[in-house]
């Protein structure tokens, strides 16, 4: 199957403005053409290589407010109003408590756009700011909570599928972060079965530029959500990660797509993991 193929002719068989009414305004330019449809095709590609798509017939869409989420709901919308997506969407935001938060905003929009949603409430804010020491980064349990609620919720709406704005940057800092930080070689799955069993943990922005999404969003123009929280904090070792990342794609361009195909091409037996690969069976098979 050409995924990239099917999704140009899907798309060229298709004025690029008529779609799901999120795109009701959406720029007509042959840039941003061009830029949705390499985003479809590389969610697509993400459905075809870890086949997110057996045995699928709900998904909660997590929905922060930022441009990686919005962007994320906004391909599946347009993937599910070509047929090419059959599997039903709810859309879902955890207010967190944060001070400033501005309830209205997501509703509102989802509202606008038809989706159906839920918002629930949950003060993981205050738990955060209580158990983690003062000058310490919250991001590790602010999305430990987060996450556990919105399995939850999934559970709670019949969903099939947890599923997740994280895209290619997200992916090659996690990565590069136990590389440097955890002295293990583990990065975010593109799929991912949680540990009860029961519900899958999807990203189908694996293969997605940062840059792309963030043009995308502007494009877009989504009502973009700050995180006043994690965002507020210097030093956070994923934005070291991120700047790390950032330099070498300035000075040898194509590097980050090189490590992300890297990520999927291990080859075992020329790493140092026993536990991987059976060096023990090793054996001289011919004499000379």
């Amino acid at each position: 199957m050409n995924i990239a193929a099917n999704i140009a002719d899907d798309l060229e068989t298709a004025d690029a403005g008529i779609g799901h009414a999120l795109f009701a305004d959406a720029p007509q330019s042959v840039s941003f053409n061009k830029l949705r449809k390499r985003l479809l095709r590389q969610v697509r590609q993400a459905f075809e290589d870890f086949d997110m798509l057996k045995d699928q017939k709900r998904w909660l869409i997590g929905i922060s407010g930022g441009k990686d989420s919005y962007g994320l709901l906004a391909l599946l919308l347009d993937l599910q109003w070509r047929g090419l997506l059959p599997v039903e969407l709810i859309a879902c935001n955890l207010d967190q408590g944060q001070p400033n938060f501005p309830k209205h905003v997501l509703p509102e929009y989802l509202s606008k756009i038809g989706v159906k949603h839920r918002i629930e409430y949950r003060d993981t804010y205050s738990i955060v700011k209580e158990k983690v020491p003062e000058g310490a980064t919250y991001c590790s349990l602010c999305s430990r909570l987060r996450r556990g609620n919105l399995y939850r919720i999934a559970r709670e709406e019949g969903c099939d599928a947890l599923v997740l704005g994280h895209h290619r940057e997200d992916i090659l800092e996690t990565f590069f972060m136990n590389f440097f930080h955890g002295g293990r070689l583990a990065a975010m799955p593109a799929k991912l079965l949680n540990d009860e069993g029961n519900l899958m943990v999807l990203r189908p922005l694996a293969y997605c530029a940062e840059d792309d999404m963030a043009k995308f969003a502007a494009a877009m123009q989504f009502p973009i959500i700050p995180c006043d929280l994690c965002g507020s904090q210097d030093g956070l070792q994923r934005n070291a990660m991120k700047d790390m990342l950032a330099d070498i794609e300035r000075r040898m361009p194509g590097r980050k797509d090189t490590m992300l195909r890297a990520l999927a091409h291990v080859n075992a037996s020329h790493l140092l993991d026993p536990k991987l690969f059976d060096f023990s069976a090793l054996a001289v098979t011919q004499t000379s």
